[in-house]
């Protein structure tokens, strides 16, 4: 694990710990051929520079959001807004984490892509990959 993603996870109480690990481990195993570092201060991995998932600390819990989420047709992820692609899942248990339901999304993640690398130069608006 990356430095700088470990001491991210040292702000964390034991159990967003937890997650926050078994989180980055299920990404990293299953997304071997993305890069990942801190990005708007928190994890997230990049296929050819373009963002795919990240998670984040937040009021509701542990954040994780796939960047193109909103087209992978999972009832369990939840669509926040209309402008951008993005579809998320809030965790507050380890208990709670699926980890075929992590991997299955990280695989849709691959094949299903918004390209948010471009999003400035094209003015905001966004382009599938």
């Amino acid at each position: 694990m990356l430095a700088e993603i470990q001491n991210y996870h040292s702000t964390f109480s034991l159990e967003e710990q937890v997650i926050a690990a078994l989180i980055y481990q299920i990404i990293s195993k299953n997304l071997i051929e993305a890069e990942h570092k801190i990005w708007h201060r928190h994890p997230v991995w990049f296929i050819e520079g373009n963002p795919i998932v990240g998670y984040s600390k937040q009021k509701k819990g542990i954040r994780l959001m796939f960047w193109s989420g909103a087209d992978f047709e999972e009832k369990d992820l939840n669509i926040l807004g209309e402008k951008f692609k993005d579809a998320s899942i809030f965790y507050n248990s380890y208990s709670e984490i699926n980890e075929n339901d992590i991997v299955r999304w990280l695989e849709k993640s691959k094949k299903i892509q918004w390209d948010y690398k471009n999003l400035v130069k094209r003015k905001g608006q966004l382009v599938r990959l």
